[in-house]
């Protein structure tokens, strides 16, 4: 069985159960009134090897907006995108040079909505190990592989709380090697560790 198979077959296994999920910001801002969502997608590329392996970037520090912050490559959905595979799949090759062909996508998992107004479509893939990646200047700082297993292990997904828009909210981080995982990135690999009987 394949690696794309077995997370298929976990990710079967897993919607089974009907996890209960982070949902993110929604209700706090369908109760202040906020606007529809941006809809957005991220690609949750699973290297192939004896013991897999989830690729994340750690953005520049000039960026606008999630200076510094570790994430999954993607980014909105654009009108040119046919779906939010398609979209996942052209921010990896511009923000890391993924070539899409390489790419084995297994399916996609429920939604998460962001505080800063995205819905986030989580987009499952495998890729070979070892890929040459070339990293966007403007857009990615560093590339890294983090343990597939190391970061769904609930004993690794820390609770935090933190004051923003003076509204007191909850958040999860992982640490992997220096890298701080947190916000929507972690809260998806949450998620994913609810919907992944892996």
């Amino acid at each position: 069985m394949t690696l794309a198979e077995r997370l298929r077959a976990a990710l079967d296994a897993g919607a089974a159960g009907t996890p209960e999920l982070l949902t993110g910001d929604l209700h706090a801002l369908e109760l202040e009134g906020a606007p529809p969502a941006t809809e957005a997608a991220v690609l949750v590329a699973i290297t192939d090897r004896a013991e897999p392996g989830v690729i994340l970037t750690r953005r520049t520090e000039t960026l606008r907006a999630h200076a510094g912050q570790v994430a999954f490559p993607g980014g909105r959905i654009d009108p040119e995108d046919a779906d939010a595979v398609a979209a996942a799949l052209r921010e990896a090759r511009e923000e890391i040079g993924l070539p899409s062909d390489a790419v084995t996508i297994v399916g996609t998992v429920s939604p998460y909505r962001t505080g800063t107004g995205y819905r986030v479509t989580p987009v499952i893939a495998t890729v070979p190990p070892d890929l040459p990646l070339t990293p966007s200047e403007a857009e990615v700082a560093a590339v890294f592989e983090a343990p597939l297993a190391y970061v769904l292990d609930p004993a690794n997904h820390r609770a935090e709380t933190a004051m923003w828009k003076e509204r007191e909210r909850h958040y999860t981080r992982i640490d992997w090697q220096g890298e701080t995982i947190w916000g929507a990135t972690a809260a998806m690999l949450v998620n994913l560790s609810k919907q992944l009987k892996w």
